[in-house]
C-alpha cells in the first residue's frame, strides 16, 4: 500500500486496515449476526480515518422510517487541511446495505428488541472505509461475569502452559 494511508492502527488477518474496533461491544452485547455495510463519508472525513483516528465507542445503528440504516454517534475528528470545508464530529452517517439487509435489520429491532452495534470500521484492500455491524441482544449482569470469568481462565491457562513449555 502507498505510505499515505499509513496511520491506520493495525491490520486484521485478512488484509483489512483496522480504523476503530469497538471492543466493549462484544462485552455489553451478544452477537448473533454480523453484516458488511459500506458507509457514506465526506472527503474531509476519509482523510481524517486515513489517519488512523476515529471511534466506535458509544456509537449505535438504527434504521429510519425512510428505510434507511444510519451510524449514529460514531466519532471522526475534524482534518484540520480542511478549513471551512469541515464536518460535524458526531453527525449521523447513512449505511450503505442491500434491501433485504435492511429489511431484515428493521425487523429485528422492531420485533425483536435487539440493537444494531458497530463492532469495527476499516480500510478495504481497495481503499474503501467499511463497518461491521452486528445485530446483537444486550448480556445481564451474570452473563457479564461469566464472560470475565472466561476471559481469566483462558489467560491463566495461557500462562500454565507457557511456564510448563
Amino acid at each position: 500500500m502507498s505510505s499515505r494511508s499509513g496511520g491506520a492502527k493495525k491490520k486484521a488477518g485478512d488484509g483489512r486496515k483496522i480504523i476503530a474496533d469497538n471492543r466493549k461491544a462484544r462485552f455489553n452485547y451478544s452477537i448473533s449476526e454480523t453484516f458488511e455495510a459500506g458507509i457514506e463519508l465526506r472527503g474531509s472525513e476519509v482523510k481524517s480515518l486515513r489517519g488512523g483516528q476515529g471511534s466506535l465507542n458509544e456509537a449505535y445503528a438504527q434504521a429510519t422510517k425512510a428505510g434507511e440504516i444510519m451510524l449514529v454517534n460514531a466519532y471522526i475528528p475534524v482534518y484540520l487541511q480542511a478549513n471551512q470545508f469541515n464536518h460535524e464530529t458526531r453527525r449521523p452517517r447513512k449505511l450503505l446495505l442491500h434491501r433485504r439487509e435492511i429489511d431484515k435489520l428493521a425487523a429485528a429491532v422492531q420485533r425483536e428488541g435487539m440493537t444494531i452495534v458497530p463492532l469495527r470500521m476499516y480500510f478495504t484492500d481497495t481503499g474503501l472505509v467499511k463497518v461491521e455491524i452486528g445485530l446483537a441482544q444486550g448480556k445481564k449482569l451474570a452473563d457479564k461475569r461469566e464472560t470475565l470469568k472466561e476471559r481469566s481462565w483462558e489467560r491463566d491457562k495461557a500462562r500454565l502452559l507457557r511456564e510448563k513449555g
